[in-house]
């Protein structure tokens, strides 16, 4: 019994070594981003119907090389958009959206990768690129 609790919390420790730390608060990206002197990734997704946008989450996000990229350089925000009713937001989370949508994805692109400075200014916006994960890295890190 020892044994299967050991490989469980074995289990949910690497799980979380591997976990985003997503935002989904602008101020609370910008408060976190002064703080640490970072920059802001704000991600515009439609995680259950943008194919191009769940690439990115596979591809890019969760790569191992993005999250150490992270861990110095980055805040991550993320505004979602998804269409099935099984995944609907809160209706707070839903205005949040909204308002990070209007002043920063007015032409509704998805995805859209905006690189913000930590008091909200773009530096750069990207899409979905076929690159590996370390060159997408470094066209982010080209907003500077």
């Amino acid at each position: 019994m020892k044994k299967l609790l050991l490989l469980f919390l074995g289990i949910g420790l690497s799980f979380n070594l591997f976990a985003q730390d997503w935002t989904y608060n602008l101020e609370k990206a910008k408060s976190l981003a002064i703080k640490e002197q970072k920059q802001i990734i704000l991600v515009f997704s439609g995680s259950d119907w943008c194919a191009p946008c769940i690439k990115l989450e596979k591809n890019i996000w969760e790569s191992p090389e993005f999250q150490k990229a992270t861990e110095s350089n980055w805040i991550l925000l993320k505004a979602d958009f998804p269409r099935k009713k099984k995944n609907r937001l809160s209706k707070e989370q839903t205005k949040e959206n909204e308002f990070l949508a209007e002043n920063y994805n007015p032409n509704g692109y998805f995805p859209l990768v905006v690189v913000l400075s930590a008091s909200g200014k773009i530096l750069g916006t990207a899409g979905y690129k076929d690159l590996s994960p370390s060159d997408y890295i470094s066209h982010l890190q080209s907003f500077k």
